[in-house]
């Protein structure tokens, strides 16, 4: 495995962060981590990094313990934290040479820092300072900086925040290329991306492991199973009508006669006749199957657990 939790344990005082989480992720493999904010994604990450301690438990990286090890790890990891902490006064390619310093790549520093620029896209833009660049561009320069040292395992906390949707799409790419011979653990809010990239997803919520498996898989869990039908009518309804018809468990109102309904069966027959009994007119009716969306709403919702 390159990634081995085994009950996990932190505290911030008499706050506890992290409950005895325990996971593994194997080599070539990428997996989302997901939470609400405050869940304990960015904790989780620099523990593994051994940028901060923990209580109790064990962490090891390609079977490194990593607080025994923290030397050892750390050449095997690339990180690149929520906030990127780089040196808006240095160019670009002056930071990457840096960092490839840091690392004593010698010989290899100059082809390797130019292969990173070239391949996270700042060919435009190496000449630059960092503090001159964009917040989607800075992000670029994070990747390149973890990527560097060729690490056997990328620890990506939101790699695309700030990015336009050209950019994303760009860095997707990237990282599902270095996840073909390298293990990824990244963290996301948007589920678009866990569908794109990732093997496996891993929700965590209030410091707890709630979920762990294929996107598949968590969605069509029993505790979550259903559907989405949209219905538009031609006038706003009757919220308390509507939730009489069989088989409806929850509305949520789109705007003023627009109705996302949820449900554990095909209940459109019900609706078409609460219209027809209320004399009412339906413009669109349209079933959705669950989604990540839904997924990570249920699993983050502390009265599912």
């Amino acid at each position: 495995m390159s990634i081995t939790v085994q009950n996990l344990r932190k505290s911030y005082g008499s706050q506890l962060v992290l409950d005895n989480i325990s996971f593994s992720i194997k080599s070539g493999e990428i997996v989302g981590f997901l939470g609400n904010n405050g869940a304990g994604k960015s904790t989780t990450m620099k523990i593994i990094t051994g940028y901060i301690s923990y209580d109790a438990g064990s962490v090891e990286v390609c079977g490194i313990d990593v607080e025994k090890n923290p030397i050892e790890t750390h050449r095997r990891i690339g990180y690149l934290p929520e906030h990127n902490p780089i040196y808006p006064e240095m160019y670009v390619k002056e930071y990457l040479r840096f960092v490839a310093g840091l690392y004593k790549l010698g010989s290899e520093s100059k082809s390797r820092v130019d292969e990173m620029i070239e391949k996270t896209g700042l060919t435009r833009e190496y000449k630059k300072k960092i503090g001159m660049l964009s917040k989607g561009y800075r992000q670029r320069v994070g990747l390149a900086q973890a990527l560097i040292p060729n690490p056997d395992v990328l620890i990506l906390d939101e790699p695309t925040t700030g990015l336009d949707p050209n950019q994303i799409i760009d860095v997707r790419n990237l990282i599902r290329e270095v996840g073909k011979e390298k293990t990824v653990m990244l963290s996301t809010h948007i589920m678009q991306e866990v569908s794109a990239i990732c093997d496996r997803v891993i929700i965590i919520n209030s410091g707890k492991i709630v979920a762990d498996g294929k996107e598949s898989s968590i969605v069509a869990t029993d505790n979550n199973s259903g559907l989405a039908l949209f219905v538009e009518f031609s006038e706003p309804q009757d919220m308390n009508a509507l939730k009489l018809v069989e088989g409806v468990d929850e509305i949520s109102q789109i705007n003023s006669s627009s109705y996302m309904i949820s449900s554990q069966k095909d209940i459109r027959e019900g609706i078409f006749r609460f219209a027809v009994a209320n004399n009412q007119v339906i413009l669109t009716m349209k079933q959705q199957e669950r989604n990540m969306e839904d997924a990570f709403r249920y699993w983050t919702n502390s009265t599912n657990k």
